[in-house]
């Protein structure tokens, strides 16, 4: 269970930021998670700025949309640096979609963090593949706090940390929700990856 850390709103001494990351593969509850806790954070009247990458339109342009149909508005960015640019004087930054940008994220959120924010990142910690995904690596790193969330595999009903992909795409990057992906267990995903090769 995860307990959410005071954000100290004192103004008699300096505020001390850090770096929350949630993550998981496709399925788990990462989006789901990451809402909830801007949520309290608007509740508890802080300044909160959330982000997206712009190349993420699945559900909504502008909003941040768990599969489950939450939502929570947004703005999307093409760039890591754009979000430095917006987050402005903003208590809280969140960050949604992680793995989708460049390593420049990474310096993003120690800086915003280091000048006193609470930043909460989600994303996939694994491509289709099973390889560490983009910034994601670096980002668990440097993060104070660290969720991983499972899913349940489409195949043997054990808990799920892959995203097998269900079509024959090689590119790294393909959006897709149910039809092109499904979260599998360990022994599902590694029989599957096999089944690909023949």
């Amino acid at each position: 269970m995860f307990i959410e850390p005071r954000f100290d709103t004192s103004p008699k001494r300096e505020r001390t930021g850090w770096i929350e990351v949630i993550s998981g593969c496709m399925f788990s509850g990462k989006t789901e998670e990451l809402i909830r806790r801007l949520n309290r954070a608007l509740i508890a009247k802080q300044h909160v700025e959330i982000f997206k990458p712009a190349v993420d339109k699945r559900y909504h342009h502008e909003q941040i949309v768990s599969h489950n149909e939450n939502a929570i508005r947004s703005t999307p960015v093409n760039f890591a640096s754009d979000i430095f640019l917006l987050a402005g004087d903003c208590d809280v930054v969140g960050i949604d979609e992680a793995q989708f940008f460049d390593q420049s994220i990474v310096e993003v959120c120690n800086t915003l963090a280091n000048n006193g924010k609470r930043i909460i990142v989600a994303g996939l910690d694994m491509d289709y593949e099973g390889r560490p995904f983009g910034p994601m690596p670096n980002l668990l790193a440097i993060a104070e706090f660290v969720t991983k969330v499972h899913a349940i595999c489409a195949r043997t009903g054990e808990l799920a940390s892959f995203s097998f992909r269900l079509t024959n795409n090689d590119t790294q990057v393909v959006l897709g929700e149910k039809t092109v992906y499904e979260a599998r267990s360990r022994r599902a995903f590694n029989e599957g990856m096999k089944m690909r090769k023949k």
